[in-house]
């Protein structure tokens, strides 16, 4: 409701405005009723008042100087003028202080009524102004990320150079001095159990929050403002060439000095136009990917990671990992022996012994990864700290990592097996096969309850203890996962694969795709 006060020196006039006007219905409130100016300046600077009834005629202070006073202290006030004045000064006054409305007494109550109505629609249609205003304050830091996110991806090839030209200068390229290169900063291990092994779950996000917003203000302090969050580890930042060593150097300055973590930057080459920052966007992206072979915590150039045999074998590993996966899944010792030889065999060329070092390691986090999209960890299951991990290094041949790296997926994938087949699995694995078959659809545990007979607590309940991941959160696995397998299919539209797993709104799946593996659904075809 809009707080109404009320100003009248005349009690009759006065507690008839009060008695005899259907505030409530008007959706008015009376915070007040005096018969002097100041009594009624002195409430409105006690309590927030929306409009002013006021008699333009007062001893002492005046109606008009009243709203003088209002005005000054609330500009957005409204103020309803009430005289048995007829004089064409006093309405000349009321209007050159921007009076609403100016009535004549005595008083028709119908005519205040009136008044009174368009003085609310006018300050409704300002407060759905105020709020559309904040609500596009809030949403354009989101829109600006949206918008350079496409630019990098190069998801701009059916405009226009007229269009481009637009989308480009409303995130403010064309103030920039080119040549101009991207680079991709990537917290190291944020999703494996590194350095961030010792943190809970909030700590975490609370790190890599703060990280966020430090690397802005670092950007922006080396007159760098243009960067977009890709993921909740990695940033992209676009960079006049001339800044980018002093930038690089800021960040690694700020990052050693504060958090208990590495970070690792990839550059791409620079370039001169609009059409060209994908290019440097996506030689960005393989330059941060190829500390899985020159080590994190670095600052790597294209150029270090380019024709080179190592990232050429590279390419492979995410299929070869992948496949591993699903194997120790399936309980498959025969395919995650072969997959192994083929992940070692896919880096046969490589002849540094530091090098393989690093694919075991990469392997082992990567196998981390996949355990904890299942609530398991694979230090805790195999008994061994980050530190213990420095056994590869003791390791003489690439034959006896293999065999090490044989020995703990074997285990790994039996003892998966053995929780498999506790004495729920199976009704647990019918209702996952009932998911699976209707991913498109919207799933709800109240529905899959009521099929199994089941109340939609205890089974949520049930469902949680077996999986050891409440139903929602199985269900977005699931459709993340078919999500990924439905991309490899070319002939597939992007927007047909977010139908096939349930989502009706191409943005939100594609934010929810990236959020979970740090890459678009376009940028994830485009590296198959």
């Amino acid at each position: 409701m809009y707080k109404v006060l009320l100003a009248d020196d005349e009690v009759l006039d006065l507690e008839g405005m009060r008695q005899f006007i259907p505030w409530n219905e008007l959706g008015l409130e009376i915070v007040g009723a005096v018969n002097n100016g100041f009594s009624a300046y002195e409430l409105i600077q006690q309590q927030p008042v929306d409009i002013l009834v006021t008699d333009v005629h007062m001893p002492n202070m005046s109606g008009l100087e009243l709203a003088r006073r209002a005005l000054e202290h609330k500009q957005d006030m409204r103020i309803i003028f009430v005289s048995g004045y007829q004089d064409f000064q006093y309405v000349k006054q009321a209007l050159s202080m921007n009076a609403c409305s100016y009535v004549l007494k005595p008083m028709d109550d119908e005519e205040l009524i009136q008044s009174l109505n368009k003085v609310t629609k006018e300050l409704n249609e300002d407060r759905r102004r105020k709020e559309a205003e904040e609500s596009y304050e809030v949403m354009r830091p989101m829109a600006k990320n949206e918008l350079m996110t496409r630019l990098l991806e190069g998801d701009y090839k059916r405009l226009t150079l007229v269009e481009l030209d637009k989308l480009s200068k409303s995130v403010g390229l064309h103030k920039l001095q080119w040549p101009l290169q991207v680079a991709v900063v990537e917290v190291d291990d944020a999703s494996t159990s590194g350095i961030f092994g010792t943190y809970s779950s909030e700590e975490k996000l609370q790190w890599q929050q703060t990280f966020s917003q430090d690397m802005q203000e670092v950007c922006q302090s080396c007159g760098t403002i243009h960067n977009c969050q890709l993921s909740k580890q990695r940033l992209a930042i676009l960079m006049t060439s001339e800044h980018v060593a002093d930038c690089m150097h800021a960040m690694v300055n700020h990052v050693q000095s504060k958090y208990p973590f590495t970070f690792t930057v990839g550059i791409g080459e620079a370039v001169h136009e609009v059409d060209q920052l994908s290019v440097s966007y996506q030689q960005a992206i393989e330059a941060v990917e190829g500390k899985m072979f020159l080590g994190k915590g670095k600052v790597i150039p294209y150029m270090d990671v380019k024709r080179t045999p190592e990232m050429e074998d590279a390419r492979t590993l995410d299929i070869r990992v992948d496949a591993m996966c699903q194997a120790i899944s399936e309980y498959d010792l025969v395919r995650i022996h072969d997959e192994i030889d083929n992940l070692f065999r896919s880096v046969a060329s490589i002849r540094s012994k530091f090098t393989v070092h690093n694919l075991a390691l990469y392997l082992v986090m990567k196998l981390d990864q996949h355990l904890q999209s299942m609530d398991e960890d694979v230090f805790r299951m195999l008994g061994m700290q980050l530190h213990n991990l420095d056994i590869l290094q003791k390791f003489e041949t690439t034959s006896d990592i293999r065999s090490w790296l044989v020995r703990q997926v074997f285990y790994i994938s039996e003892s998966l097996q053995q929780k498999s087949l506790s004495k729920n699995s199976r009704l647990i694995r019918e209702i996952i096969k009932v998911m699976e078959d209707n991913l498109h659809e919207n799933i709800a545990l109240k529905d899959i309850a009521l099929q199994f007979s089941f109340s939609p607590n205890y089974l949520g309940f049930l469902f949680k203890e077996e999986v050891g991941k409440s139903f929602s959160e199985t269900l977005f696995q699931l459709r993340m996962e078919r999500a990924k397998e439905l991309l490899k299919d070319p002939s597939m539209k992007i927007y047909e694969v977010a139908n096939q797993v349930g989502y009706r709104y191409l943005p939100y799946f594609s934010r929810q795709f990236k959020e979970t593996y740090g890459t678009t659904p376009m940028e994830f075809r485009k590296k198959l």
